[in-house]
């Protein structure tokens, strides 16, 4: 396996990679990617770029493990792409968002998470955070069957990174967005790199791949045409640019004569343009500071802080490593010497058995004002016995 200049192993790695596919009888038919050698260091925003039909979708898939190559090797993280070891460190978003159309944003997230073997609290944090970064807290509880579809690009890369993927692969991330929201999916691809996440960009926007990618290879008919960084592509060696703040009229006179001596033909003299993302981002700033409502999502959030890339998770097994250490350097240390048990037998109490070996008292005798009188027995009324011992006739 070969390693980046900086010595670490490379993220992806092609090598002479070939895919033919055929017909029914096994007739080559289409020749998609053709002895490609490609090679992606950890850390990077690398773009792949080609038209349609260039072999960009065919090497995608293959890295995914979904196709087998016809000739050549590809490897992920050193291994093969169908190694489901590897799986796990990979997220990817495709070109459309196949999301189940009846879940909301929440139980998307939440069965993602649950793919990936992660625990009820770890998919709750991880899914309340993704959501908040997104821009999706107030639209959450709707089924993503009813989201625009640049609202499904956004829970598209939600589930992309609920398993905080050390290799990001996105194909077409900002189809079907507003100026705003791909401008704040640019940053999000950013600030992912700078935290040491490895990202592959497939996209025919142009403008966003010059503005977040590395390095960036151009593929035609399923062959590398190109492949550099960007700044080494894009700079132009035969043209001399030179900035400065405004000129008056006489300087610029000068500047054009001393130019023109030097045989070097016309010059151009212009003030610098804007681009146009960043007067639409200006604009709609100003008015979302005025606080006026909007019927779509929000702007997107800080990038989750689960999505903490090698250096933190690093950190975070270097302390669990201690733990541990400290952990066998106590269970290493002599056991302490076994003391003595404690009797149980209950000591006695003197008053006690003074009481036992003494005399028996005698038995108490009640004094005859405790006994109770027998009542007294009344005497018949006589009146009462005449009248019932005479007949009742009489």
């Amino acid at each position: 396996m070969m390693a980046s200049p900086g010595g670490q192993p490379l993220v992806v790695e092609c090598v002479a990679l070939t895919k033919v596919f055929a017909d029914f009888w096994g007739r080559q038919r289409v020749l998609a990617v053709d002895k490609l050698d490609l090679d992606i260091r950890p850390g990077e925003v690398f773009g792949l770029l080609g038209p349609n039909g260039s072999g960009k979708s065919t090497t995608i898939k293959i890295l995914l493990g979904l196709l087998y190559p016809t000739s050549g090797a590809a490897r992920i993280f050193g291994r093969l792409p169908t190694d489901t070891a590897i799986k796990s460190r990979i997220g990817f978003m495709p070109e459309e968002s196949y999301l189940y159309r009846y879940l909301n944003s929440y139980e998307t997230l939440d069965y993602y998470g649950r793919l990936f073997k992660l625990d009820r609290h770890e998919r709750n944090r991880r899914t309340e955070q993704l959501i908040e970064m997104v821009g999706l807290k107030r639209a959450g509880k709707r089924p993503v069957g009813t989201y625009s579809k640049g609202m499904a690009r956004r829970i598209g890369l939600a589930q992309a990174l609920i398993n905080d993927p050390d290799l990001l692969i996105l194909d077409e991330p900002t189809t079907g967005l507003d100026p705003i929201g791909t401008r704040q999916i640019k940053d999000v691809i950013a600030t992912l790199a700078h935290r040491g996440k490895t990202i592959l960009l497939c996209s025919h926007l142009l403008a966003d791949v010059e503005d977040v990618c590395h390095r960036v290879a151009i593929m035609y008919g399923g062959k590398r045409q190109a492949l550099d960084k960007l700044d080494r592509l894009l700079e132009r060696r035969e043209v001399t640019q030179i900035t400065a703040k405004s000129l008056d009229d006489a300087t610029v006179r000068r500047i054009r004569e001393v130019v023109t001596s030097a045989g070097r033909g016309e010059v151009e003299v212009s003030h610098p343009r804007d681009r146009l993302e960043d007067l639409f981002m200006r604009v709609v700033g100003n008015a979302q500071r005025s606080n006026l409502a909007t019927s779509g999502a929000d702007s997107m959030g800080g990038v989750s802080s689960f999505l903490a890339g090698q250096d933190a998770r690093q950190t975070g097994r270097n302390v669990v490593e201690s733990l541990v250490d400290a952990g066998l350097k106590q269970e290493e240390s002599p056991p302490p010497e076994p003391q003595a048990p404690k009797s149980m037998t209950p000591t006695p109490r003197r008053e006690v058995i003074t009481q036992l070996v003494s005399d028996t008292p005698e038995t108490a005798v009640p004094s005859p004002a405790a006994v109770e009188a027998p009542a007294k027995q009344s005497k018949p009324d006589e009146n009462v016995l005449e009248r019932l011992m005479k007949n009742p006739g009489e």
